[in-house]
């Protein structure tokens, strides 16, 4: 049934939500400002470090309120260290005890709403709701699956990946709409069966208290007196620190007054840490930890730019990372280790300077380049990032597409 009122009720379905850190808790706050009721049914919190959050096990907390918003949380096996057995587990649980859970949801949404950034399997309890509510599905693709898992080499079975893609294809024909964060995912969905019609651009945006501010002086005991550039994220497999901490002990034996910054966490930062310490680079590439994302923009403003990787791999060149967003919004320049998408926003927006994935060489060229530009040219960089995330990705705009997108779909 197509939504009539202009107020609607809006389930949001995702394995992930507070307290942990992702994009759909700003997105439930932003729905809520515009006055629609939300619930949200998701897991118990065990993101990034694998084990629950404090206050939560297997067994309770099953309903909560935060913000107005009512939470139905499925049981879940917590990911662990985030092996493959273990990730699987957590991926199944969710998918399956989720379905218990959905039965206890009495109010009928007029939409329902998938947030995905891996695994697709939480398609199946929206495709439960939408049976039993006769509601359509907006399903919300961060992840290209099977590809993600196969990348990062947690499953390497053609049997296996076969069967994932054909439950992949099977979940997205039962959806409505099929939205896309970056507009390199739609050739692949198109391969999964998605006709065109039901593929939508929906791109990340970043939480609004990403902006440009004036540098914070007591940040910066975590900075060098030189050219100073910070990488702000998760320290994986994903992040290529390889071809980072190599960049850097190339810049550094060049006599380059260069610094990095490193501020997050992750299972890689010990080995990142150990080459770091090899390579004799501990005095100019410095990992910090992890802080409050409130605190990103008083860091990035002691930034003279900010740094973005990915490993080469095809799956990563059609993807946007979703840092680009953030770092746009503080209107600082940016320098990319990257292909495809992430890389061609930036050069579209005139942001920084690119350099390709997997690259120390060409990274370390693009930097001192960098170096070298007039400080006036860096400038009108910082100052076209904030013109371009404003124009594309700001955060109002895209809620109230969204928004009309469900009042307006024909097949609701």
């Amino acid at each position: 049934m197509k939504p009539t009122l202009n107020i609607m009720h809006i389930l949001v379905i995702t394995q992930y939500f507070w307290p942990e850190q992702f994009r759909i808790n700003d997105l439930v706050l932003g729905l809520k400002e515009k006055g629609h009721q939300v619930t949200v049914l998701t897991g118990k919190p065990n993101y990034p470090k694998g084990k629950f959050y404090e206050g939560y096990n297997f067994w309770n907390k099953k309903f909560e309120i935060w913000n107005d918003v009512n939470i139905y949380r499925s049981a879940i096996i917590p990911r662990g260290k985030g092996g493959s057995l273990r990730l699987a587990l957590n991926y199944l649980s969710f998918s399956f005890l989720s379905l218990i859970t959905a039965f206890i949801i009495k109010k009928r949404p007029d939409v329902i709403f998938v947030y995905e950034p891996s695994p697709v399997t939480v398609g199946f309890p929206a495709i439960l709701s939408k049976w039993r509510f006769k509601s359509p599905i907006y399903f919300w693709v961060q992840d290209i699956w099977p590809d993600s898992i196969a990348s990062a080499g947690n499953v390497n079975s053609p049997a296996i990946l076969n069967v994932l893609e054909k439950v992949t294809r099977w979940i997205y024909s039962k959806c409505d709409k099929v939205l896309i964060q970056s507009r390199g995912f739609e050739e692949r969905i198109l391969s999964q069966n998605v006709p065109k019609s039901k593929i939508v651009y929906f791109p990340n945006w970043t939480e609004s208290y990403y902006v440009p501010v004036i540098k914070d002086e007591k940040y910066s005991q975590y900075f060098g007196k030189g050219f100073n550039l910070v990488f702000a994220g998760n320290i994986g497999e994903s992040q290529d620190f390889e071809t980072l901490v190599e960049c850097a002990a190339i810049v550094y034996r060049m006599n380059q007054e260069i610094f990095w910054t490193i501020i997050g966490d992750g299972r890689m930062k010990e080995a990142v840490q150990a080459r770091v310490s090899e390579q004799g680079l501990d005095k100019v590439f410095k990992m910090i930890g992890s802080f409050p994302s409130e605190e990103m923009p008083a860091f990035f403003s002691h930034a003279d730019a900010l740094v973005v990787s990915l490993k080469k791999d095809p799956l990563f060149a059609i993807t946007i990372p979703s840092k680009i967003q953030s770092y746009l919004a503080c209107g600082r320049p940016i320098i990319t280790s990257l292909d495809g998408e992430g890389s061609r926003i930036v050069a579209e927006a005139e942001a920084g300077l690119v350099s390709e994935a997997g690259n120390p060489e060409s990274l370390a060229r693009v930097i001192v380049d960098f170096v070298n530009l007039d400080s006036q040219i860096r400038q009108q960089m910082g100052k076209k990032a904030y013109n371009y995330y404003q124009e594309k990705f700001e955060r109002n705009m895209l809620i109230e597409k969204l928004i009309e997108l469900f009042k307006n779909h024909p097949n609701g």
